[in-house]
């Protein structure tokens, strides 16, 4: 789905957690038709706020782990990472004005 880089359970530790650039992690599935109206929006934001936050996409279905550890129940769920720890989670397809408004102070 798009070009947003796609982490794992494997990987979401390195590559989420350890990243010092903020992250967005879109919780997603195949099967959700809200996870494919808003996944065009989340490319948007990442390549208009390249260096200063990267949108990554988790499938739910293929890595349950993650999603259980950070309590995940509705899809689609965006949760922003800053410096390992969780700071803002948004929950539904919403515009992508209202993404930005929700982000807005981690993308200066």
């Amino acid at each position: 789905m798009g070009d947003a880089a796609t982490v794992t359970d494997a990987t979401f530790d390195a590559d989420v957690l350890g990243s010092s650039t903020p992250v967005l992690v879109d919780f997603w599935a195949e099967w959700c038709g809200p996870c494919r109206m808003v996944s065009p929006l989340l490319e948007e934001i990442g390549d208009e706020h390249k260096g200063r936050i990267i949108v990554v996409k988790l499938n739910v279905d293929e890595n349950p782990q993650v999603a259980q550890r950070y309590g995940v129940m509705s899809i689609p769920t965006l949760a922003l990472f800053v410096e390992g720890q969780e700071k803002k989670r948004l929950v539904g397809a919403m515009p992508k004005r209202v993404i930005l408004a929700e982000l807005s102070e981690y993308l200066t």
